[in-house]
């Protein structure tokens, strides 16, 4: 069974830093891609961050520059940095894994983790 367990949000002033971690329960590689999303309150989610098996990296316009993703695949682990971070930064971020890009593909999602980001 796959599992993700997102962790290191917190509270942070704007201009601070941040690093997430998202924990997998299974080989990384086994996945086509993975990536972080948000959902700020009334808002979708979406997609902040994706890496590929490949090593092809995506990131939505309003973080380029400041936001990195990353993996460990030795022990199983994706990350975001965020740095120079703004109050509309402010959201859930989940981590999600595809094993396939088909729509019918699984895919797989983490609980959250909260990321408040003061003025």
């Amino acid at each position: 069974q796959v599992q993700l367990v997102e962790s290191g949000g917190g509270l942070v002033q704007a201009g601070g830093s941040l690093r997430l971690s998202c924990a997998a329960s299974v080989n990384i590689l086994r996945f086509i891609d993975m990536a972080w999303y948000r959902q700020a309150p009334g808002k979708q989610r979406e997609l902040v961050a994706a890496l590929t098996r490949g090593g092809s990296i995506k990131y939505a316009d309003s973080v380029k520059g400041r936001f990195t993703i990353s993996r460990n695949t030795a022990n199983n682990m994706v990350y975001l940095q965020m740095d120079s971070l703004k109050p509309e930064d402010t959201a859930v971020y989940y981590c999600k894994a595809r094993e396939g890009v088909a729509v019918e593909s699984p895919y797989y999602w983490g609980q959250g983790t909260q990321v408040t980001v003061s003025s």
